[in-house]
């Protein structure tokens, strides 16, 4: 366990990063010109390098990744301050209103013993309030990547009781959009193929999240360990003095197979 640090020192560490923000705002070149618009891609890596610190389980590279991310919610508020459109007070006290609006159970007389019961109301308190989203959807950003726009939708639906009742029968509904997903095949059509394969993926990310597995979380798995199989049977062909393409297919099989059971070695 770190040090625990008080209340007092950790608004002094938040209030020695908005110092450090406001003199590199001032006195470094690049800072001096950076735009909400500029810094907008460099935000997006930011948030994937915290995941994949996330993902990697290592505290020391959250902590790193966290402060980057960190970094661009003062940046952005210094640029609102300058602008006069808001600064980092605002931004703090918008989350803080909106956050105990959203927790009635918490600073009213609503009740709500377990997380289903709070996921129940969220959306509608999230449409009751000031600015909140005018439907049920709007708050899916656009520009989320497929699989996972397509949980945060379904997971929307679901809190306004658009849902399947029971875990089980989703399934019949992956059956018939991959006997569809078949007949498009069959059939030659590419426009139809690829419009029958996103119906059944959609199916597939159904039953992950009535089962409570995270879809994304999931296939980020299977990536992670198909990639450290292929590099053993990318180092293996090193060690003889090979290249992949002169290795058949039987005996990349032997080498998948050969690294699978050194993964299961305790």
């Amino acid at each position: 366990m770190g040090i625990q640090h008080s209340r007092e020192e950790k608004l002094a560490a938040f209030g020695r990063l908005l110092d450090v923000m406001d003199r590199l705002r001032s006195e470094c070149p690049w800072d001096r010109e950076q735009t909400t618009e500029s810094l907008r891609t460099n935000t997006i890596e930011e948030v994937y390098e915290l995941s994949d610190a996330i993902l990697s389980g290592a505290p020391e590279e959250i902590k790193k990744e966290l402060g980057d991310v960190l970094l661009h919610v003062v940046f952005y508020s210094k640029i609102g301050e300058e602008q006069g459109s808001f600064d980092v007070a605002d931004v703090a006290n918008a989350l803080c209103d909106k956050l105990i609006f959203r927790h009635p159970h918490v600073y009213g007389e609503t009740e709500a013993s377990t997380s289903e019961a709070v996921i129940e109301r969220w959306e509608e308190l999230k449409q009751k309030e000031k600015n909140g989203n005018k439907t049920v959807l709007s708050g899916v950003p656009s520009s989320l990547p497929a699989l996972i726009k397509a949980y945060r939708i379904q997971d929307k639906a679901r809190g306004v009781g658009f849902d399947w009742q029971h875990p089980e029968d989703v399934w019949s509904k992956v059956e018939e959009e991959l006997s569809e997903l078949r007949g498009a095949i069959t059939s030659g059509s590419v426009e139809d193929t690829e419009a029958e394969f996103g119906d059944f993926l959609f199916s597939i990310i159904n039953v992950a999240r009535k089962y409570k597995v995270n879809p994304d979380n999931a296939l980020e798995r299977t990536n992670t360990k198909f990639i450290r199989r292929f590099g053993y049977i990318e180092a293996r062909a090193k060690e003889e003095g090979r290249t992949l393409k002169e290795l058949s297919l039987e005996e990349m099989d032997a080498l998948w197979d050969e690294a699978k059971k050194l993964e299961a070695k305790p």
